[in-house]
């Protein structure tokens, strides 16, 4: 109960905040409270988790690169505030968490902070550390931090800004979490130094994250970005440091992608020429605006992920969670009768070999006829243990499953305990033939039908939110919200980028 009053609390936490950030998803919580109820009958889900806990509700952008890659000059422009320290080595190397407060005055709070809070991208990534690293888990303060800023472009997303990829100190645990944060996001700025024009410097970043990405489903969520390209405006062919990275990601395997150029409005080099310093400004603010674009967009995409989420869970559960418990349960039946046909058989061959051999075994029998409490005797010996040898060998039937069954846990989408539903199907109280899972019924389905009902109420009021197919008039504050998603595009050219300009003209 303790457990339960647990999860009830965060959700409620949850639901104070969606109140006022988005009343749909608020809807959405108790939908997913109804999606645990029915995994809690079934076995799929403990009792101190919920599948609203294993999404993160928050939008999160990921900015990654080396140090110098001017990844905290570019936090610090967007946010309009001096929060992230700055400079040409490495100043920070742990993964900052930066998240909106009311409080005008930024604080710094320890990686625990983040470690304790299901709220937050990172709850219990301790453990994840300490499976790759033993004993760095206990020092999770020396990997993540947690700064409050008073931004209102802040509100309602989570930046999380990278150590960078230099750092041989650490590496493996440092990769497990870019791994971890890169999954959640809904964003990932990959940054690159274009001060460094030889591409050799971002191996680390173009093996991890080039190379890993470009299948990935969700590639589409990565924006490749050379920063302080104006470093190069005074040099004979800037648009060579441009094609040199181009090469360099396609032969990391990346052929398409969004590719872009910019450089800090307060951070930038002397640029003399006026005309020279016009192009370098109009791409970099056009590049910015589409970057600031994706930025904000991610409240409505991480939106729609989460309905989706809820919807392919309550899919998932009556596709292909119960069709393996069923399948499960009737290679479990099959198993324990043969193994009681196997063991009876041979127990019954032993007992009535030893009476013929030492001519006992009509003794016995006359024994067993005298009175009425030998009979009893002899039928509880037989009936008592037969049943504890049968439920054994049910047992037994069981765990030779667990193999098989963990395969078919590890190949669903989804966060869900096939193995402990399994055991809570094969309790000594189930019926070896009953062919439902535990906790499926007429009931459950209907709930489950319901739920992805519910979904798809979701995604129509978020259409209605972020939509107007209808080309009615909007509310000028709703009409504010609608932001076109910007599509992944080909690599620029190298040709979009300004040309040099010749002294002589």
């Amino acid at each position: 109960m303790a457990d339960q009053n647990i999860i009830d609390n965060r959700l409620k936490h949850l639901e104070n905040h969606l109140a006022h950030e988005n009343p749909v998803l608020l809807n959405a919580v108790q939908s997913f409270r109804d999606l645990d109820r029915v995994a809690y009958r079934m076995g799929l889900l403990d009792q101190t988790e919920s599948f609203a806990t294993q999404i993160p509700w928050w939008p999160l952008i990921s900015i990654l690169g080396t140090f110098s890659a001017g990844k905290s000059t570019f936090i610090n422009n967007y946010l309009d505030t001096k929060l992230q320290r700055s400079g040409n080595q490495a100043v920070d190397d742990r993964f900052t968490v930066i998240c909106y407060s009311e409080d005008p005055t930024p604080h710094t709070l320890p990686g625990v902070s983040l470690d304790s809070d299901p709220r937050f991208p990172f709850y219990k990534i301790s453990r994840e550390i300490e499976l790759v690293a033993e004993g760095e888990g206990d020092r999770i303060d020396a990997y993540l931090q947690l700064k409050s800023c008073n931004s209102e472009r802040l509100k309602g997303k989570i930046l999380i800004d990278s150590p960078g990829f230099d750092a041989d100190a650490q590496r493996t645990s440092t990769l497990r979490i870019t791994d971890h944060m890169v999954d959640l996001s809904d964003l990932v700025l990959v940054f690159f130094d274009a001060r460094h024009p030889e591409p050799g410097a971002m191996r680390d970043t173009l093996e991890h994250l080039v190379s890993k990405t470009i299948h990935r489903n969700d590639s589409g969520k990565f924006l490749y970005i050379l920063n302080q390209i104006d470093t190069t405006a005074n040099e004979d062919n800037p648009e060579e440091v441009i094609a040199a990275w181009q090469r360099a990601l396609g032969e990391h395997g990346l052929t398409a992608g969004r590719f872009y150029t910019i450089y800090s409005p307060t951070a930038s080099v002397q640029i003399d020429d006026a005309t020279l310093r016009q192009r370098y400004e109009s791409k970099r603010d056009h590049d910015l605006a589409e970057i600031h674009g994706r930025m904000e967009q991610v409240e409505v995409e991480r939106a729609y992920r989460i309905v989706g989420s809820l919807e392919k869970t309550a899919r998932e559960i009556e596709d292909r969670v119960v069709p393996a418990l069923q399948e499960g349960l009737a290679r479990w039946k099959k198993r324990v009768l043969w193994m009681d046909g196997v063991v009876f058989g041979l127990i019954a061959v032993l007992v009535i070999g030893a009476g013929l051999s030492n001519g006992q075994l009509g003794s016995w029998w006359a024994w067993v006829r005298e009175s009425t409490l030998h009979s009893a005797i002899f039928l509880a010996v037989v009936v008592g243990g037969g049943f504890a040898l049968h439920l054994a060998l049910r047992t037994l039937a069981a765990r030779t499953l667990s193999g098989w069954l963990k395969k078919q846990q590890d190949a669903l989408p989804v966060r869900i305990n096939l193995v402990s539903a399994f055991a809570k199907s094969t309790r000594p109280w189930r019926s070896l033939l009953s062919k439902k899972p535990a906790g499926w019924r007429r009931s459950t389905r209907r709930k489950l039908s319901a739920i992805i009902t519910q979904a798809d109420e979701f995604v129509q009021e978020l259409n209605d939110r972020f939509t107007n197919p209808s080309g009615t008039q909007v509310k000028e504050a709703e009409q504010a919200e609608i932001e076109p998603v910007i599509e992944a595009e080909v690599i620029a050219p190298a040709e979009e980028m300004p040309a040099p300009v010749d002294k002589n003209d």
